[in-house]
């Protein structure tokens, strides 16, 4: 029977203070499990419903009692062993679990495959505790359709008592069930936001590493050249614990190979204070978006707090390309998220309801009532010309040349600069264009009572900075807030 300390440690610890438990042997890794199933129980489909988890192991129990026996054995796979994760409803777990990514069309969709990421949390003593939900196809249906909202899976409601709303991003369920105290760590995935902006408006913490640093076999894919998994946690520390489980290449993913040999690993060691950080804030990349209007007061009084800390800002550290990046319309995403789906069914064993792109809308126009928010971003992908197609690669060549070499790595030489940040997700688009590592931090709550956080971000293939410096950010700055459930 767990203590209240005890109970605490599980609703708000980090993952050494859960796996301290276990070696002290104030808990036991199957009594873990069974706390989490339990609150899954209460708070997913009663209660406030929130409806994150799509689904939970039926062996997780089983797991525990393993990993409890290994661990009494002397065999402590590290700090991750013993630890509930979630992982997001577009990454294949093998033979067990349906992976729909939210559509209706794979809803009896069983890969035969299971994801290089889940492999490697299962070899680090992980236990995998479930499925959560996300937003219709990684958020590229339609353009109206709110990011809570999937044909497969309903409604995401946010523990904190507000909506995720249009445009907020696709790992909305790996959010709300770790602000929810559904596990203490989840895995969620983005391409353009899908991890930063949910994670804020959820007061938790999020990172998505640069693209490739993960591989993304077993990864549903949407935007190849940009998309990124990567975990949801409690805090910084914990999010790094997974990353360097998850991380490094996999011959699968040619990405992957292609970034370890580029990435500067030796960035951020032994950084032990913010007197040594220099945070560029691109304040035109700012302008104008009246979105973010609402949290600028929080924002700057962040800008202040991390200046008494210690950290050098840099202000303004402007994106040279900034206006233009807000600015340009491209036609990446469609392009590439026909060729890749019409790429999957072979290379995955898909159901023929999804044998390509027209199939699926085929399938979508059948079943409208799955569908009401239309299909308007599956129509305007079908209409691309394909990878060889010379508006493709140049418009690909251009959101290279103006979110990153012309304006992250542009700002960051400029500025003398370690890391950029931004208010939410406002650095959004041009982080996801330019396949850059991204860290989303809780920093309490804006003048309305909503969840306010940061986001920090840098140079492709400086991960291992960018946690440093967050965790620094984190112990200035950071204030998760938790829901009323």
């Amino acid at each position: 029977m767990t203590t209240p300390d005890v109970e605490r440690t599980l609703l708000e610890g980090t993952v050494r203070a859960i796996g301290g438990a276990y070696r002290k042997r104030e808990l036991s890794i199957r009594e873990s499990v069974s706390w989490f199933l339990s609150r899954i129980d209460t708070f997913n489909q009663k209660g406030p419903a929130l409806n994150a988890v799509k689904d939970v192991s039926s062996h997780a129990l089983e797991d525990a009692r393993a990993l409890d026996e290994e661990l009494a054995a002397g065999r402590d796979r590290g700090p991750l062993h013993g630890i509930p994760i979630l992982i997001k409803d577009n990454i294949f777990i093998a033979n067990e679990y349906t992976t729909t990514a939210g559509v209706t069309a794979l809803k009896e969709f069983v890969p035969t495959t299971t994801a290089t990421l889940v492999r490697r949390l299962s070899d680090a003593g992980a236990i995998i505790l479930g499925k959560t939900k996300l937003t219709e196809f990684a958020d590229y249906v339609s353009d109206v359709m709110p990011a809570e909202f999937s044909g497969a899976g309903g409604v995401v409601r946010n523990p904190h008592g507000i909506s995720y709303g249009r445009g907020q991003g696709s790992s909305v369920g790996s959010a709300a069930a770790v602000a929810a105290g559904f596990a203490p760590l989840a895995i969620g995935g983005e391409t353009q936001n899908s991890i930063q902006t949910p994670s804020s408006y959820s007061s938790v913490v999020g990172f998505k590493a640069s693209v490739g640093m993960i591989s993304r076999v077993g990864i549903m894919p949407l935007v190849p050249s940009q998309d990124a998994p990567g975990p949801i946690a409690r805090t910084v520390e914990d999010a790094a614990i997974v990353f360097a489980a998850i991380g490094g290449a996999d011959p699968r993913d040619a990405v992957s190979i292609q970034m370890q040999m580029q990435c500067d690993n030796g960035r951020g060691r032994g950084l032990e204070s913010l007197a040594h950080v220099r945070i560029g804030v691109p304040r035109i990349a700012m302008a104008d978006r009246e979105q973010f209007a609402s949290v600028m007061p929080q924002f700057e009084e962040a800008l202040s707090s991390l200046s008494r800390a210690g950290a050098q800002i840099v202000d303004p550290c402007d994106l040279p390309s900034a206006e233009q990046v807000q600015d340009v319309r491209s036609c990446v995403f469609r392009t590439e998220f026909k060729a890749a789906l019409n790429a999957f069914p072979g290379d995955y064993n898909a159901p023929c309801c999804i044998a390509s792109l027209a199939a699926l809308m085929r399938s979508n126009e059948a079943h409208p009532r799955h569908r009401p928010y239309g299909h308007s971003l599956l129509i305007a992908a079908q209409e691309t010309k394909g990878l060889a197609d010379p508006q493709y690669l140049a418009d690909r060549a251009r959101d290279i040349a103006l979110s990153r070499t012309g304006g992250i790595d542009a700002a960051l030489y400029a500025g003398n600069a370690d890391v950029l940040i931004a208010p939410m997700g406002a650095a959004a688009k041009c982080t996801g264009k330019a396949g850059v590592p991204t860290l989303a931090s809780p920093v309490g709550l804006d003048e309305s009572g909503v969840p306010f956080g940061i986001t920090l971000y840098t140079a492709l293939g400086r991960d291992n900075l960018l946690l440093a410096v967050g965790k620094l950010v984190e112990r200035a700055i950071g204030k998760r807030q938790l829901p009323k459930l």
